[in-house]
C-alpha cells in the first residue's frame, strides 16, 4: 500500500530548517549564493547538524567563522530563502507585538493610583529593616529598664535604638529624591532641615518651629520640592556654572520653603494623624478595628496597604509605636483560620491541602499573600469569611483600646507571630502580648468558624474543581 508523504515544497523546506538552526531568535540574517543559504547565527551551538541534514532536499552543510551554510542546489535555493526570511520576520513582528501588547498591558493598568502608591512603597520599604531593627532592640531596652536590669548598658540600647528614628527624615529625603529623579544626596540635605537642632532659632506663621517638626511627610514633601527645583535649574543652568549653581539653589530654594511653609504644614498634618489616630481607637476602638480588621485584606489584594506606609511611620516618628499595626494584622490571622477550615473541610483534595501546608507557615509571620491567592481567593467565599475572621480579631484588638489598654508596634513589616518582638502598649509588655495574643486567637476561631460553616465548601466536587483550577492558573498567581 502506497502511504502519501508531504511534498517538499519550499516552504515546507523553510519550515523544516528553521527550527533546526535554534529558531527564529538565533537567526541574526539570511542570504544565499548560486547553491548555498546562508545564515548567520547567534549561537552555533543550537544547530541540530544531524537533523538539518536530514530534511528532505538538503545536500549538506558547510560551516565557516561568519554563516552557517545549507546547500540546496541551484534554484532551489532561490525559492526556499524567501519562504525562510518570511518565517524569521513573521517571528520577529509577532514578537514585536507581543511586546508592545504587554506594554500596553502595563499601560492599563499603571493608573496614577497605583503609581503613586508603589512609589511612596519605594521611598519607605527599604527603611523598614532598619525599622525592625531598631524597633526590636527598643522593646528589649524597654524590658531592661521596666525590670531594672543591666542599668550600665540601657542608656548604650537607647542610644542605637533611637538614632535611626532620629535621623530618618534624612533617609526619606534620600530615597524620595532618588525614586523622583532627583540628586539623592541633595534630598538628604534638603530633609536634613526638618530634624536639625538650629531650627528652633526659626519662627514661622508667628511659631517658633522644633526639630522634627513635619516629621517623615515634611522630609518627603522638602526633597520632592528639592527634585522639581534640580530639574529645573538642569534646564537652565548653563553647563560651566551647573555643578556650582544648581546644588546651591535647590538646598536654598526648597531648604526656604521647608523652614517657612512645609515644615509648619507638615507639623499640622502630623499631629492630625496622630489625633485622629488616637480618637478613633480611644473613642470607636471596636468599630473601629471592626472595619480595619475586615478591610485590610482586599486593601493588600488590590495593593492599596501601601498607602498606609507614611502613616505607620508617622505614628512611629510621633508616638514610638503605631497602633494601627496591631489591628491590621488580624486580618492576617482571619485568613489563616479560614485556611484551616478549608484543609479541613476539602480533606480529599490533595492539590489544596499541599498548597496550605506549603503556604500556612508563611501565614502564621504575617505573610498573607500565599494564601490569598493560592486559597482563599480562589475559592471565593473563604475569602470573604477570612475578612470575617480578621474584622473580629480587630474588634477584639480595639475593645481593649477603647479601656485605655492600646496595643502597638515600634516598626512596620512583620505581622503574625512575627510582631511580638515589637509591640509596645499602654499596659506593660505582658498585657499588650496577650490582648495581641487573644486578638489572633479570636481571628483564627472565627475566620475558621465562619468559613466552614458558610465558605460554600460543602460540594466537595465543586469546592476541589475550582481550588485545583485555581492553584494552577498562572494568572491567579501574578
Amino acid at each position: 500500500m502506497h502511504t502519501p508523504h508531504t511534498p517538499h515544497t519550499p516552504a515546507t523546506t523553510a519550515a523544516a530548517l528553521l527550527p533546526l538552526v535554534g529558531g527564529p531568535t538565533n537567526v541574526t540574517s539570511v542570504a544565499h549564493c548560486m547553491t548555498r543559504l546562508r545564515l548567520g547565527l547567534a549561537d552555533r551551538s543550537l544547530v541540530d547538524d544531524e537533523a538539518v541534514r536530514a530534511v528532505p532536499g538538503v545536500l549538506g552543510m558547510v560551516a565557516d567563522d561568519d554563516t552557517y551554510q545549507i546547500v540546496l542546489g541551484p534554484g532551489v535555493v532561490a525559492r526556499v530563502t524567501p519562504e525562510f526570511d518570511a518565517l524569521v520576520t513573521s517571528a520577529a513582528q509577532l514578537a514585536v507585538q507581543g511586546y508592545e501588547l504587554k506594554e500596553a498591558q502595563r499601560e492599563r493598568n499603571a493608573t496614577p493610583l497605583k503609581q503613586t502608591l508603589r512609589r511612596i512603597a519605594n521611598i519607605f520599604v527599604p527603611l523598614i529593616p532598619a525599622l525592625i531593627g531598631c524597633g526590636i532592640l527598643a522593646g528589649v531596652n524597654g524590658l531592661l529598664l521596666n525590670a531594672g536590669w543591666l542599668p550600665g548598658l540601657t542608656p548604650a540600647l537607647t542610644a542605637i535604638a533611637a538614632a535611626f528614628m532620629a535621623l530618618i527624615s534624612v533617609f526619606v529625603g534620600y530615597n524620595t529624591a532618588k525614586e523622583f529623579g532627583g540628586t539623592p544626596v541633595l534630598g538628604g540635605a534638603v530633609a536634613a532641615i526638618v530634624v536639625y537642632p538650629g531650627v528652633a532659632k526659626v519662627t514661622a506663621f508667628g511659631v517658633t518651629l522644633a526639630p522634627g517638626q513635619g516629621g517623615v511627610l515634611g522630609a518627603l514633601a522638602a526633597a520632592l520640592l528639592g527634585t522639581y527645583i534640580e530639574k529645573w535649574c538642569r534646564t537652565r543652568v548653563p553647563e560651566t556654572l551647573d555643578v556650582l549653581v544648581t546644588p546651591t539653589l535647590t538646598v536654598l530654594i526648597s531648604g526656604l520653603a521647608t523652614l517657612y511653609g512645609l515644615m509648619y504644614a507638615a507639623g499640622e498634618i502630623s499631629t492630625a494623624v496622630g489625633t485622629a489616630a488616637n480618637w478613633l481607637l480611644t473613642t470607636t476602638g471596636a468599630l473601629a478595628g471592626l472595619i480595619l480588621g475586615g478591610l485590610f485584606l482586599p486593601l493588600v489584594m488590590l495593593g492599596l496597604h501601601q498607602a498606609l506606609i507614611p502613616v505607620h511611620v508617622t505614628l512611629i516618628d510621633q508616638q514610638g509605636h503605631t497602633t494601627l499595626l496591631p489591628i491590621l494584622a488580624m486580618a492576617g490571622a482571619g485568613q489563616v483560620g479560614a485556611a484551616l477550615a478549608v484543609y479541613v473541610r476539602l480533606r480529599h483534595d490533595t492539590s489544596i491541602r499541599t498548597t496550605i501546608k506549603s503556604a500556612l507557615p508563611a501565614g502564621l509571620l504575617g505573610v498573607g499573600e500565599p494564601l490569598i491567592y493560592g486559597v482563599s481567593l480562589p475559592l471565593g467565599r473563604p475569602f470573604l469569611t477570612a475578612c470575617v475572621g480578621g474584622a473580629a480579631g480587630g474588634g477584639f484588638v480595639g475593645l481593649f483600646a477603647m479601656l485605655g489598654e492600646g496595643v502597638g508596634a515600634t516598626a512596620i513589616g512583620p505581622s503574625g507571630w512575627a510582631l511580638f518582638p515589637l509591640l509596645a502598649g499602654d499596659g506593660g509588655w505582658a498585657v499588650t502580648v496577650a490582648i495581641y495574643a487573644g486578638g489572633l486567637v479570636t481571628g483564627y476561631g472565627v475566620g475558621f468558624a465562619a468559613t466552614y460553616m458558610f465558605g460554600g465548601l460543602s460540594a466537595p466536587e465543586g469546592a476541589r474543581g475550582t481550588a485545583r483550577q485555581a492553584t494552577t492558573d498562572p494568572q491567579m498567581t501574578e
